[in-house]
């Protein structure tokens, strides 16, 4: 199976490093991208947008022999999902890591915006709920990895279909420390995610028992429940 790898912000297709020997190991062939414009200057990337991006992986599910499994990590996920929606009929399954799907018109998130991009703010500025497992030395070796993103991208509101294709793929959900009840239990508070949650015919929740970047903190179980999801 190809199976098509797309980042969250600031980071680029090395990112996913650790994972892919342990899924092409298992006979998948990996094809992990880096989103136009990512760590280019704001004279380059100014006019890159969410449909950019969406764009750049409808390109790649194109140039695959057959059928693919979308992943998309974070705000990967807005990605991977309106990819998903223009090309409903070669998705075997849209895996996403600690995200859910967004609902047409939203946008990622609000990040300032530094020399005309969206520079990493530093592990800092997440929760400890999502960097709780990050050793030390794991936030030092992959900060500087980090790059910029396009100043538009975050905010850029997302286009998806009105027939709604998106809906026959398959969608399995590894969120970090949330299960299927506890996911279950919230999603109704969540206004217009839990209308697009709810309409897909085939969705499951995952707990991976991580925070929010189990390719940094947990490679090996984050292979393993990919690999998992694949074979569904």
């Amino acid at each position: 199976m190809d199976i098509i790898l797309v980042p969250g912000l600031w980071l680029d297709a090395d990112s996913w490093r650790e994972v892919i020997p342990l899924l092409e190991d298992a006979g998948h062939h990996t094809l992990p991208l880096t989103m136009p414009g990512v760590g280019v200057p704001a004279p380059e990337s100014s006019a890159v947008g969410m449909s950019d991006w969406v764009e750049a992986v409808v390109a790649t599910i194109d140039d695959a022999e057959g059928p693919v499994v979308l992943v998309g990590h974070s705000g990967g996920g807005n990605v991977v999902w309106g990819a998903a929606d223009a090309r409903a009929d070669r998705v075997d399954r849209v895996i996403l890591i600690d995200t859910v799907p967004p609902p047409p018109g939203q946008g990622i998130g609000e990040f300032d915006v530094i020399d005309g991009v969206v520079p990493f703010p530093g592990w800092e500025h997440f929760p400890d709920e999502d960097v709780h497992d990050l050793a030390p030395a794991v936030r030092a070796r992959t900060a500087p990895l980090t790059l910029s993103v396009p100043a538009a991208v975050p905010n850029d509101p997302i286009v998806l279909g009105d027939q709604g294709a998106r809906f026959a793929v398959p969608v399995t959900l590894l969120m970090g420390g949330i299960d299927q009840a506890a996911f279950d239990s919230m999603i109704g508070q969540w206004g217009p995610f839990a209308d697009e949650y709810r309409a897909i015919a085939d969705a499951e929740v995952v707990r991976i028992g991580s925070g929010h970047w189990p390719q940094f903190s947990a490679p090996a179980r984050l292979a393993a429940l990919l690999l998992a999801a694949v074979s569904r």
